[in-house]
């Protein structure tokens, strides 16, 4: 059995779209299959709203290695590096002459986003 928020993601849709549309809380991968192959009016409308842009990521530490699956938001730039709160910074690479490194804190439930960028005149 297939819990609601894995289905959620493997369809790309918000789990509180899953649940407004009365998704169970668990499905069969049969059933999930037979939803993907004939995708109710709301499901189509909205992968066509969407566009190209992904509902979930997949976050993934560059250190260890770990995973988590999350929603996006709108403030993360494009990070350089991930990796688990957990691990120092010097787990990093170093950070090159003429690059700034900027941490963003809470990517997901335990992550720092890195941003390597370089530094202005």
């Amino acid at each position: 059995m297939i819990p609601r928020r894995e289905v959620a993601q493997r369809l790309d849709i918000p789990l509180e779209m899953a649940r407004r549309h009365g998704l169970p809380t668990r499905m069969t991968e049969a059933e999930l299959r037979e939803l993907e192959a004939t995708p109710p009016a709301w499901l189509v409308q909205s992968r066509a709203n969407r566009g190209s842009k992904a509902v979930w990521v997949q976050l993934t530490c560059d250190i260890c290695g770990a995973t988590e699956s999350a929603r996006p938001k709108k403030w993360w730039p494009a990070f350089s590096y991930v990796s688990c709160a957990v691990h120092p910074p010097d787990d990093l690479p170093e950070v090159p002459a003429g690059v700034v490194r900027r941490e963003y804190d809470n990517v997901g439930t335990r992550f720092v986003g890195i941003v390597d960028e370089p530094q202005g005149p």
